[in-house]
């Protein structure tokens, strides 16, 4: 098997709130590899945001450390990590994330513009992109014309045309219905295997788990099986893990996540949100 591209070690990310200390991620070790589509299962409350937010290098570990294309990245400065972030990273949003004033390309194209990518080139990877996903011929349309499908596929456009290393998903079918909610799991896993891809993938619905290639469960923090994905679903059903967890401290990173935020940035932007 090939190197990991992604390591988590020894992940921990603590928060102080009224009622105490809230473990949202505690002594995590996972390591995915390039062609893997990894699902992070777990009830509401579990820290799979927590968790997809430090692999993305969106947030600090309290301790521990994520390792991204053999990088630390709380050894990083805020420039390196944000250049990082923009090579190897891709992320999906459960709540889209699109410009609503931006066209479906124009939207795909904003990463590319930040790192001045030459104005050829960048036509061209934008339709690749949309090509990709299904949506050449919704190239000129703004999201509010798009359905809820058409426009997450806009999201996963937008995260693959910097052509990253690894894609990582929070919940990217939850507003979605079951029918448009599988095609999208299925692109995310074909796009994973045939671009060779570390995928991460956070979600609760049991349908979606039997496309991935490996399957962990969260609970209070912790990593409590880790199996292939029809073992795992079986596991699952007959367990029926919908016990409620407690609440988990989530950062909104919201449309300008696929922009190379800094720390400072993030942190303010919680600060904004109450979190």
């Amino acid at each position: 098997m090939t190197e990991p591209i992604l390591r988590a070690e020894s992940l921990t990310r603590t928060f102080s709130t009224p009622g105490g200390e809230v473990h949202a991620c505690n002594d995590i070790d996972l390591a995915v590899h390039p062609g893997e589509l990894l699902v992070v299962r777990g009830a509401s409350g579990a820290g799979k945001t927590t968790l997809l937010n430090l692999l993305g290098g969106l947030d600090e570990p309290t301790s521990g450390r994520v390792v991204l294309d053999g990088q630390d990245l709380a050894s990083l400065s805020e420039a390196a990590l944000a250049d990082i972030r923009h090579r190897s990273l891709g992320i999906v949003f459960q709540s889209f994330g699109l410009i609503p004033v931006l066209s479906a390309a124009e939207n795909v194209e904003v990463p590319l513009r930040i790192s001045r990518t030459e104005p050829r080139e960048r036509d061209e990877r934008v339709a690749a992109a949309l090509a990709e996903v299904g949506l050449s011929a919704q190239a000129a349309q703004r999201p509010d014309e798009l359905s809820g499908g058409q426009q997450q596929r806009v999201g996963i456009a937008r995260a693959i045309v910097t052509q990253p290393r690894v894609l990582i998903a929070d919940e990217p079918t939850g507003q979605l219905d079951s029918r448009t909610a599988a095609s999208i799991m299925d692109l995310l896993a074909t796009l994973t295997h045939e671009r060779g891809i570390a995928a991460v993938v956070a979600t609760h619905d049991p349908l979606l788990v039997a496309r991935a290639d490996r399957v962990i469960e969260l609970h209070d923090g912790r990593v409590t099986s880790a199996a292939p994905a029809a073992s795992a679903v079986d596991a699952a059903d007959s367990a029926n893990p919908q016990t409620p967890a407690p609440s988990e401290p989530v950062v909104d990173a919201g449309p300008e996540a696929s922009i190379p935020l800094t720390r400072a940035e993030l942190r303010a932007a919680r600060e904004r949100g109450g979190d």
